[in-house]
C-alpha cells in the first residue's frame, strides 16, 4: 500500500474516533464510527489472500448489519424523546437495542463469533488496530448510554469473561487466542462499567498496554503459531523472558500489572454486594489463565526442532522500533506497587 494512502487511512481511523468522543448527537455519533469502519477495511484487505478477503468480507457484514441496528435503535429513541442527545435513552427497548448493537461492534459474547475467524485472517498490525483503537469508540457509546438496569452490562461481561477463557482452550493460532483474550477482557470492562466508570477506564488503558506489548513481541518474531514460540530464543532471546510475563500479567496472576485490574475489579463488585458475581468472575478467569500458562510453557520450556544446521534464524535484526516495545513491556509488568498512587488520582 501506498504510504499516502495508509497515512490517510490511518487518519481517518483517528478522525472518526475523535468524532465519536465529541459527539452528543446519535447521528454524528454513528457517523464516526463508520468512518473508522471504511478505514480499517482497506487495511484489513492490503494482503491480497483469499483469508484476508474473507475476513475483511465477514467484518464488512457483521458491522454494516451492527451499524444498521444502532441507527434504527437511535431513529427510534429520537421518535421516542423527541431529542438525539446520546445520554438520554429512557426506553429499555431502545437502550437495549443500541447496546447490543454495540456489543456486536466490539465482539461480545453472544455476538463474538465473528471476532476470532476475522483476527485469524489478518496481519498482526491491524489485528492490533482491530484489538485495541476499534474499541474505543463503542465502548465511550456504551458508557454514555448507562441503562437504568445494569442486568444486561452483567450478563454480557460475565457470559464474555467464559466464553473469552473457553474458547482459547484447544486454539493453537495465535491470532484467534489474542481474539479469545480481546472477548475475556472486555467482559471484566463492561462487567464494572455500571458501576465504576474510572475503574473501567483503568482496565481498559492497562487492557491497551498489555495488547500491545504482546502483539508488538509476536511481529518482531513473525510469529503466528504455538509451535513457532519455541524457537523465539534463537531469533530474540530476550523476548523468551519477556514475553511470557506478559501473558501471565494479561492473565492477572500478581504481582504483575494485570493482576490490578481484576483485583480492584473483584472488591468493588464485592462492595456492591455482588460476592456470587465476584466468585464466577474470578473462577471464570482460571480458563483464560490457562491457555496463558500454556503458551509460557510452548515458549519457554519447549525445545526447537531440530532444523539442518543455517536454517535457524538467528538474532535476527528487529524490523520494528523497540523503544515502544520496552516502555509497554516495562509498564505491563511492574505497574502493581503503583496502585495506590493511582487509586488517589482516579475518582473510585
Amino acid at each position: 500500500m501506498a504510504p499516502p494512502i495508509y497515512s490517510a487511512l490511518i487518519i481517518s481511523l483517528g478522525l472518526g474516533t475523535t468524532m465519536t468522543f465529541a459527539s452528543t448527537h446519535w447521528y454524528l455519533a454513528w457517523m464516526g464510527i463508520e468512518i473508522n469502519t471504511l478505514a480499517i477495511i482497506p487495511l484489513m484487505a492490503q494482503n491480497h489472500i483469499p483469508r484476508a478477503i474473507e475476513a475483511t468480507t465477514k467484518y464488512f457484514f457483521v458491522q454494516a448489519t451492527a451499524s444498521a441496528t444502532l441507527l434504527f435503535a437511535g431513529i427510534s429513541n429520537a421518535f421516542l424523546t423527541g431529542q438525539w442527545d446520546i445520554s438520554y435513552t429512557p426506553y429499555t427497548l431502545t437502550s437495549t437495542l443500541i447496546t447490543l448493537a454495540l456489543a456486536m461492534k466490539i465482539g461480545l459474547a453472544p455476538l463474538h463469533s465473528w471476532m476470532p475467524e476475522v483476527m485469524q485472517g489478518l496481519n498482526l498490525l491491524t489485528g492490533l488496530i482491530l484489538s485495541t483503537w476499534q474499541k474505543l469508540a463503542p465502548l465511550y457509546l456504551i458508557y454514555q448510554i448507562q441503562p437504568n438496569n445494569p442486568n444486561i452490562f452483567i450478563a454480557l461481561g460475565l457470559l464474555s469473561i467464559i466464553v473469552g477463557g473457553w474458547g482459547g482452550f484447544n486454539q493453537v493460532q495465535l491470532r484467534k487466542i489474542l481474539a479469545y483474550s480481546s472477548i475475556a477482557h472486555l467482559g471484566w470492562m463492561i462487567l464494572i462499567l455500571s458501576f465504576s466508570p474510572p475503574l473501567a477506564l483503568l482496565t481498559i488503558i492497562i487492557y491497551i498496554l498489555m495488547t500491545f506489548s504482546l502483539f508488538s513481541s509476536f511481529m518482531l518474531t513473525r510469529t503466528t503459531h504455538i509451535n513457532s514460540l519455541s524457537t523465539t530464543w534463537a531469533k530474540i532471546p530476550i523476548l523468551t523472558i519477556s514475553t511470557p510475563l506478559i501473558l501471565l500479567s494479561l492473565g492477572g496472576l500478581p504481582p504483575l500489572t494485570g493482576f490490578m485490574p481484576k483485583w480492584m475489579i473483584l472488591q468493588e463488585l464485592t462492595k456492591q454486594s455482588l460476592c456470587p458475581l465476584a466468585i464466577m468472575a474470578a473462577l471464570s478467569s482460571l480458563f483464560s489463565l490457562y491457555f496463558y500458562l500454556r503458551l509460557s510453557y510452548a515458549m519457554t520450556l519447549t525445545m526447537p526442532p531440530n532444523n539442518p544446521a543455517g536454517t535457524l534464524p538467528w538474532r535476527l535484526n528487529p524490523r520494528h522500533k523497540t523503544l515502544p516495545l520496552a516502555l509497554t513491556t516495562t509498564s505491563t509488568i511492574c505497574l502493581l506497587p503503583m496502585t495506590p498512587a493511582i487509586m488517589s488520582l482516579m475518582p473510585f
